[in-house]
């Protein structure tokens, strides 16, 4: 019987021998109190030195492997292993927890670190990334993370000066982190020359940016930013583990054993060799080491520390010792000492006092030790060796007696006799030897009978017995000393024996669970005179249970700290202490025993036990192991129910998105459908239910007096005059609500594969927040803190996982497993926002939130109080906690103990609810109870009967005494909700009003309407039949009738006078229609009865359908079966007749349309039904209703319909919880239809009333009733509001009509709208497609893969320059030798796929726009240029925020697979913040708030995700998908921080931002007819809640909230493609497609409500992409690249930014002699530049795009290629063609001319170079050619005598031409020593270290040697301009400069006459780049 409870003995964590010196480094530290803190196993050790103690940190559950001291040196991080590693951080001086890190990694957390100022960690993970996570660790929050490096990283470290810089360190590899925003950039050190790259195994931060790193050689390396400054050669002898930076200087400590002390610029100081002191020993080594004033203390690789001081640095001090890195399991103690002995892996053999806590004496060996044994005079210990020896050892000095092996394998326990004659010794050979002591340990006996490897062994008192275990599970007996086996039972039984630690055995059953074969139990020790036993498992468990334990599954107490396996556990010989091995920690527990006394005295000792020994200990009674069921209270069926429900869904509503998706391929997107049923539509008017049958404490009273509650996926508003609101923004199920503790806000949570929370105005029914992404299955229970800042959480997945939120922000802060058992209540305590309780079955456990993260400790009973399931919870107003359990007691805690319980109703008690002064409670019983404090006395009781409703009370109970599952209190009332789902209200005095009922439990299938009358009835599976009253004077049940068994359809007689309902068990039943009383009853089926139907006309007939397949026709007037329906496959789901009450028309399971002639039944055939009039039609097949079957209707099945009474409308009901209304009669397939929401799953029935005004539905599993209103709609015409309006009438909310949102509304084909050729560009453009890869199709073996070749005249790669000059120099040069480069300029503006992307800056005195990869600040008045160039990739998007707090702030967003937003201060160029991590492919549009605190961005991946950003931490707010369907702009309302809308293909759509989820509302047309769906290209907004948005048609949609209300017509000839919404004044600027008119232009300025409007012509375009706005000034952008400013006052505009349109770039050409460039492009155009002044001088409009041009050497002509063929010369002054030539078809890839200018080459794709004679008169004559080239020639150089022409290939070959002969050149001699004009090859020996070792994917597209002849610039396929020595003969050779800024494909470089400036071209970014040299 002792098995019934745990023990009352209890053991308390007294010391811990060892300490995690392998694998782990910096792990010790003095604390700010000079206390020691380390961490063992997983358990984190404060040591007292002064006092000789130890505290413990127990927050672990694996081994701890890192920890790092916060600078305040009170407060400790600690990390560990696991496969969801967490990082504690806690106090040192009270081990309380103030935050919990997790979630972020995997494996373990190898390093972690604080800040300088504390306020953040950094942590490293053990995963194969070595993720890198930077916390807020206060609030327990992740800023950013990021892939460490591949290679396991060893240590980390801050800067001192600053919160966003860290360095990580590990192998082969140092890198330097910078934060921003939530982004991590990291920098791989430079070694240089200085250093050799190594592993680098600790990093130390110094001052001003300094860190000094230790490495495997010894070195120490000083780091500036990311380059090695200089190197401290031989530091040490040996590889560096540990580096403590301190106040003096820095200590280090190497794996030689030695510690050095350096100053602060690491000058060396002094040393110390731990070797060589008087606690030394060879191969000691050092692997953490901390310095404070003058000690040291140093963490050794095998588990020991020291403490040296600096005085007396040769005898170090040892404050702890343990066993070394290997498995610990053998353990032994004296009779009589308090000594101990261990023995390990290690090869040591370790003796400790436990009285001082101190190691007195260590032995080691040369193998492995698993087992020991104490002779019983102590003088003398045996230890087993993993070789199968043992020896003997002398205790007095520790010398070997005797060593005896005998055996193979390991030794696994040994043991002496008690007379101490005789040693058992058992091995892994199956055998237990027996030697005799006195005989120096000959062996006399062998126990041979094992059939596995011995596990335990232990002697009788008398020494004639010995007992075995082994690893197959036997337990056999030995006589002894012989070994012969006993097998008499009883004597076995009547053996007492000397120890028990066998794990086998009748008496010790209890410590096995039931149920079970598992073999986890390593070890036991039994305590017999305290009656206990303790065993070691492989959970890391140490478990108390009483002894004897006769039936498995036993009570006990469990204490954990271990962190894998326990291998052994032994009671001292006094029984005071408890020791305890840990296998893998190698960690010996040293516990004390806590008395079971019974006195005063003990009894008070155990209850004061410190506190956190209490966290370390739990009790097995809240695990329910009960042993007897006896034991166990009566099992309530109301309980055991919902403790057992489910909430699986076969199909989730969210998941209707993706089945659409799957499906949509069988709906023809351009196919026109059936018209939406335009004039009519629902509102739901009234909802009969409320959720209370699995639900608690869900119904309040609102401050306004109201209640609100839930049913269904709707949440209900009761005013007092019973009219209702709704909430209806759940998609399922609602399964608990809570209200604000001080306001009228509302939290509901719902079912949900990602269950959702929504917190909600109750007045306005506004969404506040949302709150997802963590609960699964569904959310049980909800609550608020005090101050209504947090809410809690309960999911009902397996965990019932916690979660707290910041529910405005939707931002989770913490979460935690709840229990595996269900939890049925979770409370805050309304004075301490960070404490909870939750309650639950068999359990109840008390909460503390820290960080982000949650600990817990269960209830203690004591005494006091039986372990019940716990099924409501409330605080009393001092704190304490008050739980009602399933017995009918409440329990009342102080604190986590039960203090005493009270019995308070017969039966559970299901609700609680606490008072100013009191209690009430609800229960079982049907009673309601008021208490008094305390629960002292019963001051009323209210019990729930008929006898005490109200006069006035409408309704009536369906039973007396329903059990109460809620109830609140407000105005003097009580406000019950019972599990019969009614609402009742009980006055103080008694009286008790029914305000709401509804269904129980059960599906609900039954519904008919009263022929003539607004009343109805319905028939359920919870065994009732009612009917009820629709009228809007009073909506209420009438009547209920309990039946016998559930029914699933009813129908009225055409009279109303009576309902006929069909049962479940095959039976029918006619009732009275008012009293429900029987008329008829019939039983002549045996499957449920599906449908019920009266004929019409008198209803002479009445047919009933079955679950048999057949259809029974009954004669009402006789009351006989008069005919049977035959003939259907499966079971019947609806019937109808026709008006005639002759024909049936019949629907089976089977999809089956059956017709049948009444009376007999006979089956008819027809072939259309269309001339038949149906008086009813509820039938789900035929071709009426065809179009009703949704596209995914193999999956989701259409339950029921209904035809009104016009036979105009069809309602529908389907398995998702829709109810739909389709144009009557449907007949194309998958029909538009208009749906509505309030059911949570499938919808049953629906039906029409009698007059066609109401339409009533009914939920299955949901068990509601929605009523709904049906209304007709006036629809207007639009051709009066169109267009531009001056003074036209505004239509209000109040008066606007507008159709019901339809699922398919925009399914529309998208070429509806009409056409635009920008427009479909734009929308088709695939940014997904755009790689780093080479741009030209190349082939062959690139330059960087070649080998070396060997010249006969020279090495294979020289260093040393040919003899003559390889490229002709300029000595008029401004740079005598270029080595940097600045960007100067840039000409060009991303227009062509761009919008809203130019803004001013300054107060109008700048602008800022983007260009390739660079955000661009533009000086209006200078023309000066600077840059933001932190971008990788193309910007695409750019904005400002305009908020005054933010002025000047910008935000940019690029292209890229994991493409980054950044925000930047547009006058510093400084980046504030960068985010990344969700979009994918790149951000197309960004937009601030209002306030300026939040970042809207939008995506162009092909989901098009929209996400929100708190952009100043770093963090998402709330993110969604949208679909397929392409964006291209969404803003935020200029007031709202909430509000925002997007446009794009044929869709606007408003949005709301609640918490950390998006609302989002599509677009209605309201009261308009004939306007079509547009694709929408740009928003702006007005006041009044006004939003204009313009489409591609020209006109602009003007909307109020989310309702069309007029539209300008023709705002622009073309499409609108931005709208710029002046926040001074509220006017509005557009920009469209529109050509120059007189009256019209592509920029107009409106009004505020866009009803007037100004044109402005533009020069030189018709088409303009963004507009901006400011005092005075309109500032536009085109589609060609172009930015102009256009005065208000006088109409002109100038153009400040010039730029090439869309089309690559490849052509650049410098002038010889000015300071000038051509360019030319695929967008068809030439450009000529002026370099000074930085303006485009003239553009050429050329007949196809070029990629080729050239100025002559007198710099008068320009050649130019043609992607055509075609050749064309031009003149420079004149600009005017002088001649063209086409002599090739081909692309033209280059031209040049020769030095004289009396020569043209011109290479194309058609792998030929033509030469051309030049006359004087500019006419080209083709006088050569160059052939057998074998690919395209991409580039071209002529020798300085112009004989020569060099030719880059295709093929990676350069080639050497004589011209005009076009003779090959194959002399390499001769090749070398000739002079080029010019260089810009990057093939040839010359060049071949410009190409990098990472070419595989891209190219190096150009390069141009400086004139100074020394320098070559190249451009490449990865974006990157460098610069590099010329000559570059070495491969792989270093560049002297990278630079950034082109997006991707750099195609052309050329430096100008005098070297002052390099220009490049990017090919996709179309920008000129001009950079500055130095």
């Amino acid at each position: 019987m002792a098995d019934r409870s745990a023990p009352n003995t209890q053991l308390r964590l007294e010391w811990v021998y060892g300490y995690r010196g392998h694998q782990c480094r910096n792990n010790l530290y003095y604390t700010a109190t000079n206390e020691v803190v380390y961490f063992v196993a997983g358990l984190a050790v404060i040591y007292n030195k002064h006092q000789q103690s130890q505290r413990f940190y127990f927050g672990h559950d694996d081994d701890i492997v890192s920890l790092a001291l916060h600078p305040d040196k009170n407060i400790v991080a600690t990390g560990q292993v696991g496969k969801n590693p967490f990082i504690c951080i806690w106090d040192s001086t009270t081990s309380q927890t103030l935050s919990i890190l997790k979630d972020q990694h995997t494996h373990g957390v190898a390093s972690i670190a604080f800040s300088d100022s504390g306020d953040r960690l950094a942590s490293i993970g053990l995963d194969s990334n070595s993720t890198l996570v930077v916390w807020e660790w206060r609030g327990g929050r992740m800023i950013a993370t990021g892939k460490g490096h591949t290679d396991r990283v060893f240590d980390i470290a801050w800067d001192t000066n600053s919160e966003q810089k860290l360095a990580t360190c590990g192998v082969k590899h140092i890198k330097f982190w910078t934060l921003c925003g939530n982004a991590l950039t990291s920098k791989r050190g430079v070694f240089g020359k200085t250093g050799e790259l190594q592993t680098i195994l600790c990093v130390c931060s110094a001052h001003n940016g300094v860190m000094f790193s230790g490495t495997m050689s010894g070195d120490i390396y000083r780091w500036r930013d990311n380059n090695l400054e200089r190197t401290v050669v031989c530091a040490h002898t040996g590889a560096i583990f540990t580096m403590h930076k301190c106040d003096d200087g820095y200590a280090t400590g190497c794996r030689d054993g030695t510690v050095k002390l350096w100053d602060a610029d690491f000058n060396p100081l002094t040393s110390l060799d731990v070797r060589v002191t008087s606690f030394g020993y060879d191969g000691l080594s050092v692997r953490s080491v901390c310095w404070m004033n003058d000690r040291l203390l140093i963490g050794t690789q095998n588990s020991e520390i020291l403490e040296v001081a600096v005085r007396d640095r040769e005898n170090p001090i040892p404050l702890t010792q343990g066993h070394g890195e290997g498995e610990l399991w053998g353990l032994c103690l004296q009779k009589n000492a308090p000594i101990a002995a261990t023995c390990g892996d290690d090869c040591s053999v370790r003796i400790w006092n436990l009285t001082d806590h101190v190691m007195i004496a260590c032995y080691n060996l040369q193998q492995h030790v698993r087992s020991c044994a104490f002779s019983p005079d102590d003088a003398y210990l045996a230890v087993g060796c993993k070789d199968g020896s043992f020896l003997v050892l002398r205790i007095r000095d520790m010398t070997e007696a005797v060593r005896i092996h005998e055996r193979k394998e390991v030794i696994h326990e040994m043991k002496y006799s008690p007379d101490g004659a005789l040693l058992a010794v058992a091995s892994n050979d199956n055998f237990v030897d027996v030697y005799s002591v006195q005989q120096r340990y000959k062996k006399v006996g062998v126990c041979a009978k094992s059939s596995s490897f011995i596990t335990h062994i232990d002697w009788s008192v008398d020494c004639h017995y010995l007992q075995t275990n082994d690893g197959s599970g036997e337990r056999l007996v030995y006589i002894m000393p012989g070994g012969k086996q006993l097998t008499d039972n009883d004597v076995i039984t009547t053996i007492k024996w000397y120890t028990w630690t066998s794990v086998l055995g009748t008496e010790v059953n209890g410590i096995w669970p039931k149920y079970t074969q598992i073999n986890d139990v390593n070890s036991l020790d039994t305590s017999f005179p305290r009656h206990i036993c303790a065993t070691g498992d492989d959970f890391g468990l140490v478990k108390l249970f009483h002894f004897p334990t006769i039936r498995k599954g036993a009570k006990f107490r469990k204490y954990v700290g271990h962190s894998a396996h326990v291998t052994n556990v032994r009671f001292s010989s006094d029984h005071k202490w408890l020791l305890s091995t840990g296998g893998a920690d190698h960690a010996v527990f040293q516990w004390k025993v806590i008395s079971d006394g019974n006195s005063p005295s003990t009894q008070q000792q155990v209850d004061n036990i410190d506190q956190h020994h209490q966290d370390l200990q739990v009790d097995s009674f809240t695990e329910g192991s009960d042993s007897d069921l006896s034991d166990v209270a009566e099992v309530d069926s109301d309980i055991e129910q919902e403790s057992q429900m489910t909430y699986d869904r076969e199909v989730y509503r969210e998941d209707l998105g993706k089945i659409k998706q799957k499906k949509d391929g069988g709906v023809p997107r351009n196919k026109r459908r059936t018209k939406i049923p335009q004039n009519s539509s629902l509102k739901l008017q009234y909802v009969f239910g409320y959720r209370s049958y699995d639900c608690r404490d869900n119904l309040f009273y609102t401050q306004r007096d109201e209640i609100v509650y839930h049913v269904a996926s709707v949440a209900i508003i009761l005013n007092r005059k019973g009219t209702q609101r709704f909430y209806n923004k759940h998609n399922d199920d609602i399964l608990c609500l809570n209200l604000h503790p001080h306001k009228d806000i509302a939290a509901t949570g719902q079912v949900g594969k990602d269950a959702v929370v929504h917190i909600w105005d109750i007045e306005t029914l506004n969404t506040i927040s949302i709150l997802k992404g963590f609960h699964q299955r569904g959310v049980s229970s909800l609550d608020f803190s005090g101050d209504g800042k947090k809410l809690v959480s309960i999911g009902l997945d397996n965990d019932h996982s916690i979660a707290i939120w910041e529910w405005r922000r939707g931002v989770k802060l913490a979460t935690s497993r709840g229990h595996k058992d269900k939890i049925f209540m979770v409370r805050f305590n309304p004075l301490d926002g960070t404490k909870l309780v939750t309650v639950g079955v068999k359990h109840i456990k008390f909460w503390q939130h820290v960080g982000g993260g949650m600990t817990s400790h269960r209830g203690i009973f004591g005494n006091n109080g039986k372990l019940d399931t716990m099924l409501c919870v409330a605080y009393g107003q001092q704190g304490n906690v008050y739980s009602g359990a399933a017995n009918g007691q409440v329990y009342i805690w102080r604190g986590k103990t039960l203090e005493k319980t009270v019995k308070t109703h017969d039966g559970p008690c299901f609700a609680i609810h606490a008072l100013d002064k009191g209690f009430v409670t609800g229960g079982k019983d049907g009673v309601v109870c008021l208490w008094s404090s305390d629960f002292e006395r019963n001051l009323k009781s209210y019990p729930i009967v008929t006898s005490s409703l109200s006069g006035d009370s409408r309704g009536k109970l369906v039973e007396d005494n329903p059990t109460v599952r809620a109830i609140n209190l407000g105005n003097s009332k009580i406000l019950i909700g019972t599990r019969n789902s009614e609402i009742l209200e009980i006055e103080k005095t008694g009286p008790i009003t029914l305000l709401v009922q509804g269904h129980g439990e059960g599906e609900l299938w039954g519904l008919a309407c009263h022929p003539s009358k607004h009343q109805i009835a319905t028939v359920s599976n919870d065994k009732s039949l009612r009917t009820w009253t629709i009228h809007s004077s009073g909506r209420h049940m009438i009547n209920v009738r309990r039946m016998a068994v559930g029914g699933q359809c009813c129908a009225y007689s055409p009279d109303g006078n009576a309902i006929a309902v069909g049962r479940n068990d095959g039976s029918f039943i006619v009732a009275n229609a008012k009293n429900l009383e029987d008329l008829v009853h019939f039983h002549h089926r045996k499957e449920a009865i599906s449908d019920i139907r009266f004929s019409p006309n008198g209803g002479k007939y009445l047919a009933v359908a079955s679950h048999d397949n057949f259809v029974d026709i009954y004669n009402v007037l006789n009351s006989k079966r008069v005919g049977i329906c035959k003939g259907a496959s499966s079971y019947i789901t609806h019937i109808d007749w026709d008006v005639r009450g002759k024909l049936l028309c019949v629907n089976s399971g089977a999809k089956e349309l059956l017709y049948f002639e009444a009376p007999r039944g006979k089956r008819q055939t027809i072939s259309s039904d269309d001339v038949i009039e149906w008086c009813s039609w509820t039938g789900v097949l035929g071709k009426s209703c065809e179009g009703i079957w949704p596209a995914c209707s193999d999956v989701t099945d259409v339950n029921t319909s209904c035809l009104n009474k016009e036979r105009k409308l069809l309602a529908t009901g389907d398995d998702l919880g829709l109810v739909k209304l389709f144009a009557y009669p449907s007949t194309t397939k998958h029909a538009k239809f208009k749906k509505y929401q309030g059911h949570s799953s499938h919808v049953t029935n629906v039906r029409w009333s009698y007059d066609g005004n109401y339409l009533l539905s009914v939920g299955g599993a949901d068990t509601s009733v929605l009523l709904w209103s049906c209304t007709d709609i006036e629809v207007t015409s639009t051709s009066g509001s169109t267009g531009v309006h001056v003074g036209a009438t505004r239509p209000t909310p109040s008066t606007i009509s507008y159709h019901g949102d339809s699922e398919d509304s925009d399914t529309d084909s998208e070429e509806e709208g009409g056409y635009d050729s920008d427009v479909a560009r734009e929308k088709n453009m695939d940014y997904s497609c755009k790689t780093y890869g080479a741009i030209r199709e190349t082939q062959g073996l690139k330059p960087s893969h070649s080998k070396d070749v060997t010249l006969p005249d020279k090495p294979p790669v020289s260093r040393s320059l040919p003899k003559c000059e390889r490229v002709k120099r300029n000595e008029h040069v401004t740079v005598d030798h270029v080595t940097d480069l600045q960007l100067d300029h840039v000409f060009g503006y991303r227009g062509f796929d761009c919008r809203d992307n130019l803004h001013y800056l300054a107060d109008g005195t700048k602008i800022v726009y983007h260009a390739a990869g660079a955000g661009i600040v533009y000086d209006v008045a200078s023309g000066q240029q600077s840059f933001y160039l932190e971008h990788t990739d193309d910007v695409i998007s750019l904005t400002v925020n305009q908020h005054p707090k933010f002025t000047n702030i910008v935000a940019t967003g690029q292209l890229g697979n994991n493409p980054s937003i950044h925000v930047w201060d547009g006058l510093t160029r400084k980046s504030l913040s960068v985010m990344k991590g969700h979009h994918s492919c790149g951000v197309s549009y960004l937009s601030f708030s209002s306030s300026g605190k939040l970042l809207l961005s939008i995506g162009v991946d092909t989901q098009h995700l929209v996400a929100v950003w708190r952009w100043q931490e770093g963090t998402k707010v709330s993110s969604k998908v949208t679909g397929n369907r392409r964006i291209f702009a969404g803003q935020f309302r200029p007031d709202s921080d909430s509000s925002f809308v997007t446009v794009g293909v044929k869709h606007v759509m408003f949005w709301q931002v609640c918490g950390s989820a998006l609302l989002s509302k599509r677009g209605i047309l309201g009261a308009t007819e004939g306007i079509q769906a547009q694709t929408m290209l740009s928003v702006a907004f007005g006041a009044d809640n006004l939003t204009f948005t313009g489409a591609m048609n020209g006109d602009v949609y003007v909307w109020r909230k989310h309702i069309l209300t007029r539209t300008v017509a023709k705002a622009h000839a073309g499409p609108v493609f931005s709208l710029y919404t002046t926040l001074r004044d509220g006017l509005i600027v557009s920009g469209g497609k529109e050509r120059l008119t007189k009256d019209g232009g592509a920029v107009k300025l409106w009004d505020q409500d866009m009803r007037r409007c100004r044109a402005f012509q533009v020069n030189d375009t018709y088409v303009v992409k963004s507009v901006s706005r400011h005092k005075g000034k309109i500032l536009i952008g085109t589609r060609d690249s172009e930015v102009k400013e256009i005065s208000e006052k006088t109409g002109a505009n100038i153009t400040l930014v010039y730029g090439h349109g869309e089309g690559e770039l490849w052509g650049l050409a410098c002038h010889p002699k000015s300071n000038i460039c051509v360019t030319s492009s695929d967008d068809k155009t030439a450009r000529l530049w002026d370099l000074n002044d930085k303006v485009m001088m003239r553009r050429i409009s050329l007949t196809s795009g070029s990629r080729a041009c050239c100025f002559s050497n007198d710099g008068n002509r320009i050649a130019i290629g043609l992607n055509n063929g075609e050749l064309m010369l031009i003149d420079v002054v004149a600009v005017k063609v002088l001649t063209k030539k086409r002599d090739r078809s081909a692309i033209i890839h280059d031209v040049r001319f020769r030095p004289d200018d009396k020569l043209l080459a011109v290479a194309s794709s058609e792998q030929v170079i033509d030469l051309y004679d030049v006359t004087d008169d500019g006419q080209l004559q083709r006088s050569g050619f160059c052939k057998q080239i074998p690919s395209f020639v991409f580039q071209m150089d002529f020798s300085l005598d112009g004989n020569f022409l060099q030719v880059g290939t295709g093929n990676y070959q350069r080639i050497v031409f004589q011209v005009p002969s076009g003779k090959k050149i194959e002399n390499c001699k001769q090749i070398d020593n000739l002079t080029w004009s010019s260089w810009t090859s990057v093939l040839g020996d010359d060049v071949i270290g410009v190409w990098p070792k990472n070419c595989d994917n891209g190219d190096v597209n150009s390069g141009d040697v400086s004139r100074s002849g020394n320098a070559i610039a190249t451009g490449d396929d990865f974006g990157f301009v460098k610069l590099f020595n010329f000559p570059c003969r070495e491969k792989f050779s270093k560049s002297r400069g990278k630079y950034v800024g082109h997006s991707a494909h750099v195609t052309n470089v050329r430096f100008l006459h005098d070297d002052s400036k390099l220009v490049t071209t990017g090919g996709d970014d179309c920008c000129v780049f001009v950079w500055k040299t130095k």
